[in-house]
């Protein structure tokens, strides 16, 4: 009796002292296929318990994991799940300490951290609470998607932000999966073109200023492809651009398409498009009012912008070109 109350004794202090599993570690042996899996399964269990479409969970996760990657203030996060919550926030203000885990505790002092996991704590960093507890603020607003517009503008305050999550939550529903990757050259490889980098160059007309683009020449009515999954933003004529399109990615990355000489039918702003979709043509428009065409040659201007839930900003497009090129022209080698 006494050897087996000394080996009981043994094995809870074993397993207390036992180093535990971050969840940093838990994330770097998962392969990307697998943490997309992850994701997808917290996405629907939580669904299961709140009634919130995991669609929108994605969206606002997706469109999380975008801005801190575009910001410094923001860690980047260890689990699955990329929804932040300040200490001050999960734990409540006024809590004497901002680690606390106890569902009660934080409550009183006004905390929004849950416990969706029931092991008993509502941890920060585990993915399940996190996750569980935005989609209980979503909850409180409604099921349907007029009042989980209401839900995420009071969790941003932001109408851009609003606009980009829901965008992201009509391209995940449109293709019922996260699994979106891959991205195409926005020229067909087999016609003829040709492109160097030019972002950051002056331009004249309309003032100085710097060129957010690369300008890649080709035959009027070359076709031009969307270059990623994601939502037309905008269409419709721009003083500088002519005809143009942007579509936003499920990175919160604008893609901006100019000079266009027409669009594709039926590529409308609200419309979810693929790596590969034909949007318009090239062309040379712009540089004046409405229908002004012919001021340069005819070129597609191609501009990348970031969004980092204050304000938006370009970067370079041509590494990312070169890249889609290369794999678009090994593609057709192989085909």
């Amino acid at each position: 009796m006494k050897r087996s109350l000394i080996l009981i004794i043994t094995i809870l202090f074993t397993l207390a002292s036992a180093p535990s599993i971050s969840f940093a570690e838990e994330k770097a042996k998962l392969s990307y296929e697998e943490l997309l899996e992850k994701r997808m399964d917290l996405y629907q269990k939580v669904e299961a318990v709140t009634n919130v479409p995991w669609y929108y969970l994605a969206a606002v996760d997706s469109f999380e994991r975008g801005i801190r990657r575009a910001r410094r203030d923001l860690p980047r996060e260890e689990g699955a799940i990329a929804i932040f919550y300040s200490p001050e926030k999960w734990a409540g203000p006024l809590n004497p300490n901002p680690k606390d885990t106890n569902p009660l505790a934080i409550s009183l002092f006004g905390g929004v951290g849950l416990d969706g996991n029931g092991d008993g704590e509502a941890n920060i960093n585990d993915d399940e609470d996190v996750l569980y507890t935005f989609a209980k603020h979503l909850e409180s607003y409604g099921y349907d998607e007029e009042n989980i517009r209401v839900g995420i503008w009071e969790f941003y305050h932001r109408e851009k932000s609003l606009q980009l999550v829901m965008g992201h939550a009509k391209v995940y529903e449109t293709y019922n999966t996260i699994a979106l990757t891959g991205n195409a050259f926005p020229l067909p490889t087999r016609y003829n073109y040709s492109y160097k980098n030019t972002w950051g160059d002056a331009r004249g007309w309309g003032g100085r200023r710097m060129h957010e683009g690369t300008d890649l020449f080709a035959g009027h009515g070359t076709p031009v492809r969307a270059t990623t999954y994601g939502i037309v933003e905008l269409k419709g004529w721009n003083k500088f651009g002519g005809w143009r399109v942007g579509i936003r990615d499920t990175d919160n990355i604008y893609h901006y398409f100019a000079h266009l000489s027409g669009f594709e039918k039926g590529i409308e702003e609200g419309k979810v498009v693929e790596p590969g979709t034909v949007i318009g043509y090239v062309g040379s428009s712009g540089y004046g009012k409405p229908g002004t065409s012919g001021k340069f040659p005819p070129h597609l201007h191609y501009g990348m912008y970031r969004d980092n839930g204050f304000t938006e900003w370009s970067f370079d497009p041509f590494p990312s070109l070169k890249n889609w090129e290369k794999k678009d022209k090994a593609k057709r080698k192989k085909s």
